[in-house]
């Protein structure tokens, strides 16, 4: 997972400086090593680690933050607010050109998932309201344009290309008029890469630049890389000019360094992070979210708005109707489970909930908690509608058949019985504020 190691170690600092009613010079001091320590282990460049510790303990040797009642707390705020600062501050959003149609030029070197990006992109500009269009110009990597192809077809979006063309420029030049007498109101331009950044890479975008102006270039680095993707950034921002960074395969990268470091040293932001294979797994990267993430403060808005993708109004209020009437059964149980698979799963779930510590997460087994959730859609589907509707008719002999049905063992059958009768009456206590107001779990939040 993103930011893992690093987040483990700036809570573990934290959680130490929350055990003390009053702050030293010593204590900051203490703390601030342990942050410089974090930061050059999750490999941030040096010389942002350096500013980022100075700036940090200026701010926290303040007579405000000293003499606060809780001065831990405002330390953590302003390590909170550095690191959105030190991300870029604000989440930069893609433009779009005042025309009316847009051109994306997508640019780096080999490897990146560059081509797979073009498609998360397309997708992504799909879900907001856009007609985007594929422009295969990558005309020397064998199987480049098929590989296009394929992804567009994946996301349901044209792909122009020119097989009998070796010119990217002349491509580019067709795609544009191609995309507009179809009514697309957006080219994504896929270019080739390389294993390095050379003369004859740079020369062939600047073409590229040149001739069809794109709105935004952006600039495909993979997270994985580490510093190196810092200095490719810089590369190639210095030679043709990048408008933003699209930070790919984020969820294999436990650092995080390149994603901390880019805007710093570049002075380019990023846009968007991979965060999975699919693609849909392609998120606008907002600084102040991956902020609170690390520091352990969870990410809810970006919970919300998965939540909103992932649901309907008309599902919401069809499953607040049954929760109001006490109707709730099996059948809208599996479907939850179905919605946890349609956020991201468990995992990517915890880690946006606010409390939940690195260390936490790693004693969840994930993966055996995907597999749990096969085993409940097998036992679920083996039961009579009658049976889903009213678990309580469910007797011995039921039991066993419906065991029997889904290959899974009686034992497995009441769990399953008892995880949804667990949860009926949580969710039963949602409607009711008085229950809320004497369960421990709500105290801190009513």
């Amino acid at each position: 997972m993103a930011f893992e190691g690093l987040a483990d170690k700036l809570q573990d600092t934290f959680r130490h400086l929350r055990g003390k009613g009053v702050l030293t010079e010593k204590d900051i001091d203490s703390a601030m090593r342990e942050v410089k320590l974090a930061l050059l282990e999750a490999d941030v460049n040096f010389k942002v680690v350096k500013k980022f510790v100075a700036d940090v303990k200026e701010k926290a040797m303040g007579q405000d933050v000293m003499k606060s009642l809780t001065p831990a707390q405002q330390v953590v705020k302003i390590v909170k607010d550095e690191l959105v600062n030190m991300m870029g501050g604000a989440n930069s959003k893609l433009t779009y050109s005042p025309s009316g149609f847009t051109v994306y030029m997508m640019v780096g070197l080999q490897g990146t998932g560059k081509t797979t990006t073009c498609g998360k992109l397309a997708n992504y500009l799909k879900q907001n309201g856009k007609k985007p269009m594929l422009c295969a110009c990558d005309v020397y990597r064998p199987a480049a344009i098929d590989q296009l192809e394929v992804v567009g077809k994946a996301v349901n979006t044209p792909v122009f290309t020119m097989r009998e063309s070796d010119d990217p420029v002349e491509i580019a030049k067709a795609a544009v008029e191609a995309a507009e007498h179809k009514g697309c109101n957006v080219l994504i331009v896929d270019t080739a890469g390389r294993l390095q950044i050379d003369e004859k890479l740079m020369d062939e975008l600047k073409q590229l630049k040149k001739n069809i102006r794109p709105h935004e270039i952006l600039l495909v680095v993979d997270a994985l890389t580490g510093q190196d993707a810092v200095n490719i950034a810089s590369g190639f921002d210095e030679a043709l000019g990048v408008d933003g960074i699209v930070m790919t395969k984020m969820d294999g990268d436990s650092r995080g360094g390149a994603a901390l470091s880019a805007k710093s040293v570049t002075g380019k932001p990023i846009k968007f992070m991979g965060t999975g294979e699919k693609y849909d797994a392609l998120e606008p990267f907002h600084p102040d979210r991956i902020a609170s993430r690390i520091l352990g403060m969870g990410d809810m808005m970006s919970l919300i708005e998965h939540a909103e993708n992932s649901y309907t109004e008309e599902e919401a209020l069809k499953m607040e109707e049954k929760l109001r009437k006490n109707k709730f059964d099996l059948d809208d149980f599996l479907e939850q489970m179905e919605q946890i698979n349609k956020m991201g799963g468990l995992a990517k779930i915890i880690g946006m909930i606010p409390g939940i510590s690195e260390r936490d997460k790693q004693q969840l087994d994930f993966e055996r908690g995907a597999e749990q959730l096969n085993q409940m859609k097998a036992i679920i589907q083996s039961m009579t509608k009658a049976e889903r509707r009213d678990p309580s008719i469910l007797n011995a002999s039921r039991r066993k058949r419906i065991a029997a049905g889904s290959g899974r063992t009686v034992t497995e059958v009441n769990a399953l019985i008892k995880q949804f009768t667990e949860m009926k009456k949580q969710l039963k206590m949602f409607n009711n504020p008085k229950a809320m107001k004497r369960n421990k779990l709500f105290r801190g939040l009513l």
